[in-house]
């Protein structure tokens, strides 16, 4: 079992989580929503992200603002965010394309929440996936008489530990952002 490796994985998925979760909208915009939207540029012949193609800002709670660098494929941003199924409806206001975000219902909320619960749990559940190899990895190898029953123990004790630390980590991301989508 290598646990270097397997910590490794385990982080991965908890900064997949934490990228997951800071795509939900909560009642203050982030340039995160928009950033890695996919937009077909230059006449289709590249696809390119957004934060590939402009500034990001949010002046304001509701508002942000693209600022891209090349103004000629500023209709073709407009267009490819439009198209997305955020259901965002860009304007643009001469070099910029702004987007405005109606205030959040409780119903909004509520589904994100539901939203945000299905992405923890899919985290967590990668998490126990990768716990799951290493613990038959452990029993192989003591099967095999690589290890001695103690280390097996020692071994399948330290990787529940691990596996307890990053699902902590991915309940503590649950929590900050759920905090941020019950504020009103």
């Amino acid at each position: 079992m290598d646990e270097t490796s397997i910590r490794t994985k385990m982080q991965q998925v908890v900064d997949i989580v934490s990228i997951d979760a800071g795509s939900i909208r909560t009642g203050r915009v982030t340039p995160s929503l928009v950033e890695d939207i996919i937009i077909n540029a230059y006449g289709g012949t590249q696809k390119l992200k957004v934060k590939e193609l402009a500034t990001i800002t949010a002046p304001d709670n509701q508002t942000i603002v693209l600022d891209p660098w090349d103004k000629s494929i500023i209709g073709e941003i407009r267009k490819g965010i439009a198209l997305t199924d955020l259901g965002l409806n860009p304007s643009v206001d001469g070099e910029i394309i702004r987007i405005s975000f109606p205030p959040l219902t409780t119903e909004d909320r509520e589904k994100y929440v539901k939203l945000l619960s299905t992405k923890l749990e899919n985290g967590k559940v990668m998490v126990r996936q990768l716990r799951g190899g290493a613990m038959r990895d452990i029993r192989e190898s003591f099967e095999k008489k690589e290890i001695s029953e103690d280390e097996k123990f020692d071994q399948e004790k330290e990787m529940q530990e691990l596996t307890d630390k990053h699902i902590e980590k991915i309940e503590e991301i649950g929590n900050r952002k759920k905090q941020e989508l019950l504020q009103i």
